[in-house]
């Protein structure tokens, strides 16, 4: 098992804060926690705050932590708090080179501290009122570890805020779904359309062609009657014509 922390060993009635690598040295910090070792809370506070040390800043903070996580976590009345312990480890150093004469260089060590803060609960059993403060906190607390009888669930005005909601996206919905299935049946009515006219044309040309060619066929036929009874003709003009060279081909042999 590993190390356990400082939190887990501490008894009920007592709290811990702590902040690492603080950049401060251990002496100058040491200077200020001995000043407000084993004091009340509220009064090391005050006495932090007029203090003209620089180191006075994060050991206040930390006590101000300590004394929060009192409150909060161990649910301890503020106003009963003493600081029990409290100390500074040395933390790691950061080196540094300072630059000297005739181009030497000498070290400086930039300290680091960890602060540390535990405050306690101290109850004089002589004070009522304390002794009445503590006794009830403690009931209180008894009542908040046991488990709370299940209830079920009011409807409030946000479930039915977000179930009308959800009702007005749904009939949105339907509506979109409505109008796209409208849109689409038109564009397969026009491209239907668009596909039957070309094949109307088609069939009124041939129409058209057809009634072209029987009106055609009575005028072929005009001609061709025409062209016949010419033909006719021609052929009843010939002999009549033939005769009379015939009469003049015998009057030259006759003369001769």
């Amino acid at each position: 098992m590993g190390k356990q922390s400082k939190a887990e060993t501490l008894p009920e009635n007592a709290a811990v804060a702590s902040a690492k690598y603080v950049r401060m040295g251990p002496r100058k910090v040491r200077r200020v926690i001995d000043v407000i070792r084993g004091m009340k809370t509220d009064e090391a506070l005050t006495t932090l705050q007029f203090s003209p040390w620089r180191a006075c800043d994060p050991v206040s903070k930390v006590l101000q932590s300590a004394v929060a996580n009192a409150e909060h976590n161990k649910q301890l009345d503020t106003e009963l708090l003493w600081i029990s312990e409290v100390y500074v480890d040395e933390g790691p150093s950061l080196r540094r080179w300072r630059p000297r004469a005739q181009g030497r260089a000498y070290p400086v060590h930039k300290r680091t501290s960890h602060i540390t803060v535990v405050v306690e609960e101290r109850v004089d059993e002589s004070d009522e009122e304390a002794v009445s403060r503590r006794r009830a906190r403690r009931a209180k607390k008894a009542e908040a570890k046991q488990p709370a009888p299940e209830a079920q669930p009011e409807r409030d005005d946000t479930e039915e805020a977000l179930e009308a909601i959800e009702e007005d996206k749904a009939a949105k919905a339907a509506e979109k779904k409505a109008k796209k299935t409208t849109a689409k049946k038109a564009e397969a009515e026009e491209k239907a359309e668009a596909e039957e006219k070309p094949a109307k044309k088609a069939t009124a040309k041939k129409a058209a062609a057809k009634k072209a060619e029987a009106e055609e066929k009575p005028a072929k036929k005009a001609t061709a009657k025409k062209a016949a009874a010419k033909k006719a003709d021609a052929d009843d003009d010939e002999p009549e014509s033939s005769e009379p060279k015939a009469d003049s081909d015998a009057t030259e042999g006759e003369s001769s």
